[in-house]
């Protein structure tokens, strides 16, 4: 078999972007004896019972419970976004979401943004704009660029959209990505590929 520079570039990102693979269910479950919660939960499409203890972080529960493991732990207090996922189409950081919340509720992590082995726009255009160094952030970075576009689509307003006046509905400037994303923080500093990405796919150009 043939293997390209295109090919090895794209297996590589498969677990910085979420690609999506077997999940394996963790072995991780409360401890016997501990006050519990029964959940209903939607993940990824698929509905999931899940028992947790109610203190239990929605972060936790998908990593240590669910097994899914692209959404990444970083500061464990909100400020970093690495672990950014959406909840009922809106993005949250899931380490200062408690899962007891989520009961009913949709979640949607870096693992089923794509569609079968066909990468979401986003993944794709960090690949194609290298919006990644070590890629620790880049799960959130991109869950947090999609949730970014379709805020933007819905005519949610930044600051940056009050300070240049274009509150009717504003454009999807560097700046306005700099601002939605701010919440966002990738140490290795590939800020200026991250906006291309989303300047990318905001604009509807193809990856």
């Amino acid at each position: 078999m043939k293997v390209t520079r295109r090919a090895v570039l794209y297996g590589t990102a498969a677990g910085l972007t979420g690609l999506p693979g077997e999940v394996t269910r963790a072995a991780a479950a409360p401890a016997a004896g501990v006050h519990t919660v029964d959940l209903m939960i939607t993940v990824n499409g698929e509905p999931l019972q899940v028992v947790a203890e109610p203190r239990t972080t929605l972060l936790d529960a998908l990593r240590e419970y669910l097994g899914l493991t692209g959404t990444k732990k970083g500061c464990d207090m909100g400020s970093c976004g690495a672990c950014t996922v959406h909840v009922d189409g809106k993005r949250v950081v899931s380490c200062l979401t408690l899962v007891a919340r989520c009961d009913k509720r949709e979640i949607v992590t870096i693992e089923g943004l794509a569609k079968g082995s066909a990468l979401h726009p986003m993944q794709h255009a960090f690949v194609k704009h290298d919006g990644y160094q070590c890629g620790y952030c880049t799960p959130g970075q991109i869950c947090s660029a999609v949730a970014a576009v379709e805020e933007q689509k819905r005519g949610a307003l930044s600051i940056v959209s009050f300070h240049t006046g274009h509150t009717d509905h504003p454009e999807m400037t560097d700046d306005e990505i700099r601002e939605r994303m701010s919440g966002n923080i990738c140490r290795c500093g590939a800020y200026p590929n991250i906006v291309a990405a989303v300047r990318a796919v905001s604009r509807g150009v193809s990856a």
